[in-house]
């Protein structure tokens, strides 16, 4: 009988050089984060909702971003912010900004795209697609932007049921911070009055946080007063949203610091002044001028990565 002869594998070659045009995250990007939110003080988090926004604000000093689901919304598919990008196309949209940049990420997870079983999954996927938080809300699907008159959320039990499968499938593996984002502030306050709208809010956020959530997150409080109540009575991080012209006021990040914040998102500051500048640019096109208020072209290639590009180009064409 013949005897088989065990099959020599070829060697594995040398890996390949580190790419310096591709950004490609550090890994335990949510070690990273949660590093960042034991640091004292309220960080300054601008919202990204591309490759490109993300890279300008890591390019500007700032150590962490959060993908914005209105921006991204509005940039990908000019789409208001209402449920009408599916957790694919979130996904999709996030890994072009997760590897534009080597900063914690976080991604907006929205309802968790289904029950208690759709949220693990989508905990899972936006783990693996290399995020560093996710945050999870507790509004009726299809939810929308919580500044344009949220009418419904879930019951308590129904929201804390998402919280629950976010947090079992981090500490499954599924390493990301969890921001627990509740709504009810504005959805209850027809049937419960503002003072019963805001005490139920802060009740679920208590429940989030003794359900394990990371970071809590009240949206679209009427008042410093509110938000001030909000830090005291739900112990635990806080993210404050900073939209201009929104229903929260605008506060200093000092003062934020102060009231008990350790984030603060400004969600639209940049799709608010990029829109802006594009519309001047295309009246002055309009009117036969060429723009004037804009990055050099050198820059804008530096910025995208050509240098980097040709760099690697040559030392491959040397071999």
């Amino acid at each position: 009988m013949e005897t088989q002869q065990t099959p020599t594998l070829p060697t594995p070659p040398d890996p390949a050089p580190p790419d310096p045009s591709v950004q490609v995250p550090a890994p335990a990007a949510a070690a990273r984060l949660r590093a960042l939110l034991r640091e004292p003080g309220c960080r300054i988090m601008p919202c990204c909702f591309d490759g490109l926004s993300a890279r300008l604000v890591e390019q500007a000093g700032f150590p962490l971003t959060f993908m914005s689901g209105f921006a991204v919304s509005a940039a990908r598919a000019a789409l208001p912010d209402t449920g009408l990008l599916s957790v694919t196309e979130m996904l999709d949209q996030g890994r072009s900004i997760v590897d534009a940049v080597s900063i914690p990420v976080i991604g907006d997870g929205d309802t968790g795209h289904g029950n208690a079983v759709n949220v693990h999954r989508t905990v899972a996927q936006f783990a693996r697609a290399g995020f560093a938080g996710l945050m999870i809300e507790d509004q009726v699907a299809p939810k929308r932007c919580g500044h344009t008159g949220v009418k419904e959320v879930v019951g308590r039990a129904e929201a804390e049921r998402r919280i629950r499968a976010a947090v079992a499938a981090r500490d499954q593996g599924a390493d990301l911070v969890i921001i627990a984002r509740t709504d009810a502030r504005s959805a209850l306050e027809a049937s419960l009055g503002p003072e019963g709208a805001l005490a139920e809010a802060i009740d679920r956020l208590k429940s989030f946080a003794d359900l394990g959530a990371d970071v809590l997150f009240l949206e679209a409080p009427r008042g410093e007063a509110e938000m001030a109540r909000c830090c005291r009575e739900a112990p635990g991080l806080h993210m404050a949203n900073m939209l201009e012209d929104g229903i929260t006021p605008l506060l200093p990040v000092s003062r934020l610091a102060e009231l008990g914040y350790r984030l603060a998102a400004y969600p639209l500051t940049l799709l608010g002044c990029a829109v802006h500048a594009m519309q001047v640019a295309l009246a002055q096109l309009a009117a036969g001028q060429t723009p004037q208020y804009r990055v050099s072209f050198e820059r804008l290639r530096e910025i995208v990565g050509f240098d980097a590009y040709d760099a690697l180009l040559a030392r491959y064409e040397d071999r």
